[in-house]
C-alpha cells in the first residue's frame, strides 16, 4: 500500500477537527475542491473511507475517528516541539489561541494583553469568546479560562484573577414601579432578564448563597440575553458581575438588591495541558497573566 503523504494527513486532521471542508480549506490556505480531491485520493490509497459527507456536514467514519485519535496527538507533539524551537531566537514568537468567556476576556485578558503585546511584537494572541465550557484539546486551543470551581483535574491551572461576585441590579425607574425583592424567591414575581448559557442546558438559574446555604432561582421575563452588556443596559432586574457595574452603582444609575445573598465565586484560572509549558512565548504570557494579589 502506498504510504500517505504527511501533507495529506495534515489535511485530513483539519477536515476531521473542523467538520467542514470550508473551514478546513481556509485554515490550510487551499481551495475546497483541491482539499476534497486530496481526501478522496487519501481514502483510495488507504483503501478505507475516512469521512462521511453530506450536503451540510462532514464527519469522520469509524476508521476516520481511529486515525484522528491515533495521529492527532502525535502531530500536536510535533507542533509543540517546533514551537519550542523559538527559544533559540532572540525574540519569542508564535501564536497563542485562548478560549474564554465574555467577562474574563474583557476584565482579565484584555487589560493584561494591552501591556504584554507591545513588549513582544512577534507573539500573536487569538481569543475566542465563548460562554460554553469548550474542550480546549479537541478544539485545538492552547489554553482556556474558567472559574476555579469549573477546572478540569487533568489540566495545569494558574490563577489569573481575584474572587468576584455576581449581583442583582435594577434601574431606579424599575423600582419606582415595583417593590424591591427581599429574598431570592421574590425574583419569581419580577421582570428579570434571563441568561442563556450552553453549559447549563439553556436558561441559567441564578445562583445565591447565604451562611453556607446555596440556592438557585429560575426567573422569568420577556428578555433573554447571552451578552453581559445588554443585560446591564436593560432597565430590568439583571444578574451580572459586580465589577462590571461598579460605576453605574456609584452614580445611582443602577440599584443593587439581595446583597447578603451574593457570595463570591473562586476567581478565574488559565488552564492548559502540560505540553504547552515548553513554549517560551506561552510561558511569558502565563507569567504576565498570573494573579499576584
Amino acid at each position: 500500500m502506498p504510504r500517505p503523504d504527511v501533507n495529506d494527513l495534515i489535511a485530513f486532521l483539519a477536515v476531521a477537527r473542523e467538520r467542514s471542508f470550508t473551514r478546513a480549506a481556509a485554515q490550510l490556505g487551499v481551495s475546497q475542491s483541491a482539499l476534497s480531491h486530496t481526501m478522496r485520493a487519501l481514502e483510495e490509497r488507504l483503501g478505507v473511507r475516512l469521512l462521511t459527507r453530506t450536503t451540510r456536514s462532514v464527519a469522520p467514519t469509524e476508521a476516520g475517528e481511529r486515525l484522528l485519535q491515533g495521529i492527532g496527538p502525535r502531530f500536536e507533539e510535533i507542533e509543540a516541539e517546533l514551537t519550542a524551537l523559538s527559544a533559540l531566537r532572540e525574540k519569542p514568537a508564535g501564536t497563542i489561541r485562548i478560549n474564554a468567556g465574555e467577562h474574563a476576556a474583557e476584565t482579565i485578558l484584555w487589560p493584561a494583553l494591552a501591556e504584554f503585546l507591545p513588549r513582544y511584537p512577534d507573539i500573536k494572541v487569538e481569543i475566542t469568546v465563548d460562554n460554553g465550557l469548550a474542550n480546549i484539546v479537541a478544539e485545538r486551543f492552547d489554553a482556556g479560562v474558567r472559574l476555579g470551581e469549573q477546572l478540569a483535574k487533568d489540566m495545569i491551572a494558574v490563577r489569573i484573577g481575584p474572587d468576584f461576585r455576581m449581583v442583582v441590579v435594577g434601574a431606579p425607574s424599575y423600582f419606582k414601579r415595583r417593590e424591591r425583592p427581599k429574598r431570592p424567591q421574590d425574583l419569581t414575581q419580577h421582570a428579570c432578564i434571563n441568561i442563556r448559557l450552553p453549559t447549563h442546558g439553556g436558561i441559567y438559574a441564578w445562583e445565591f448563597e447565604r451562611r453556607g446555604r446555596p440556592l438557585k432561582v429560575r426567573v422569568d421575563g420577556q428578555l433573554v440575553f447571552n451578552s453581559t452588556t445588554l443585560r446591564i443596559k436593560a432597565a430590568l432586574l439583571a444578574y451580572v458581575a459586580e465589577d462590571q457595574v461598579r460605576t453605574q452603582l456609584a452614580k445611582g444609575q443602577l440599584i443593587q438588591v439581595l446583597d447578603d445573598w451574593c457570595a463570591p465565586f473562586p476567581g478565574y484560572h488559565l488552564y492548559y495541558p502540560s505540553r504547552r509549558q515548553s513554549a517560551p512565548a506561552f510561558a511569558l504570557l502565563v507569567d504576565a497573566l498570573r494573579y499576584r494579589g
